[in-house]
């Protein structure tokens, strides 16, 4: 009998003309809250083309990873059960359109940020110093 394990999930904070990218959602839960964009990981594929994928799919957005952020799996950071998160700081680049399970695709500035689903504000505050960075440079 296989092992029970959390799921696999994937997000990406996307700097896009210097904000960050964030979505409505469109389902269950947080419905209507914003949340970064991202979901599961299909079998086969590997957590840096998951987050290529749920990124195009949810926003249009093709992506650059800039780098690994961090591994979130705090078992209360989804009400739908166990989750684990790899989170991805990445660069995009097209013009934002909302599909798949985004309602709508809504730019940010870093110091004006909403509520969020999920653990994704804490993820934000913890990759501020990254962003921070990236837009020194731009």
């Amino acid at each position: 009998m296989p092992p029970t394990t959390p799921k696999l999930t994937v997000d990406a904070v996307i700097i896009l003309n210097r904000q960050i990218v964030l979505i409505q959602r469109k389902n269950p839960p947080f419905r209507g809250k914003f949340a970064l964009p991202g979901g599961f990981v299909d079998i086969g594929e590997t957590t840096k083309e998951a987050v290529m994928r749920e990124v195009l799919e949810e926003t249009g957005l093709t992506i650059e990873i800039v780098k690994l952020l961090g591994v979130y799996s705090d078992p209360s950071r989804d009400p739908r059960g166990h989750t684990v998160s790899v989170v991805y700081l990445v660069l995009g680049e097209g013009k934002p359109r909302a599909d798949s399970d985004a309602k709508a695709v809504h730019l940010f500035d870093i110091s004006d940020m909403p509520q969020m689903a999920f653990d994704h504000n804490l993820i934000i505050d913890n990759a501020r110093c990254d962003i921070d960075g990236i837009l020194s440079r731009m």
